[in-house]
């Protein structure tokens, strides 16, 4: 019989530790498709967050190039075409680089269903995958009471940020709605500290808010 081979977690912070003095990823993958087994990242943008601040000297933009083709709906959204990646690389040969990226870190992103199973599907040649701790802001939007829980569909990235006062960085580009969730997280994660009353609490823990993701998925 052939023995499976135990794919190795990436490491990532404490569960004890404040999510203030945590480090988080936030990542944007644009693909060819939705289909999650079939389909393949194009695109993605990394922004890092470190003690609860955006240090933008620490975000990465890439290109790749698939081995299927782009599906129309798709395209109109992102607008990237085959030929704009003609020169890329494939993400085989940057996932030195995400790994890197991930490491030590709690993965973001929003609606990150989509990113956990592409990351997933990238990470299996290597015999690694994500840690456990992935948090989703469409779902601590829910937890904030700031998306409608009964129409079944994630809340819209831009519209949410918008809604909260905060820039929207170059929607449907991988690094731009990277920005845009990183921002959305420094604010659902302190407006969940908040008590009743509006005063601050004592910090969240990134086990914590966790939790509150994983309670709130859709």
């Amino acid at each position: 019989m052939r023995r499976l081979r135990r794919r190795v977690p990436l490491p990532t912070p404490d569960p004890h530790t404040s999510w203030r003095e945590a480090e988080f990823c936030v990542v944007d993958l644009e693909t060819t498709g939705l289909d999650l087994r079939h389909d393949e990242a194009i695109s993605y943008g990394a922004v890092i967050v470190r003690h609860a601040r955006i240090p933008c000297g620490q975000v990465v933009y890439r290109r790749l190039r698939p081995t299927r083709p782009i599906s129309v709906a798709a395209m109109t959204v992102h607008g990237l075409r085959s030929a704009d990646l003609a020169d890329a690389p494939p993400i085989d040969d940057v996932l030195d680089e995400l790994i890197e990226l991930l490491t030590g870190r709690v993965l973001v992103a929003h609606a990150a269903w989509v990113e956990r199973a592409f990351l997933e599907r990238a990470l299996r040649p290597r015999g690694r995958r994500l840690g456990r701790t992935v948090i989703d802001t469409a779902a601590l939007l829910r937890a904030c009471h700031l998306a409608d829980l009964d129409t079944g569909r994630e809340p819209n990235l831009e519209a949410s940020a918008k809604r909260l006062g905060l820039p929207v960085h170059t929607p449907h580009h991988a690094l731009g709605d990277a920005f845009t969730t990183a921002e959305l997280l420094l604010a659902l994660a302190t407006r969940l500290e908040r008590t009743a009353d509006g005063q601050r609490s004592r910090p969240l823990t990134v086990g914590q808010l966790y939790a509150v993701s994983r309670r709130y998925c859709g």
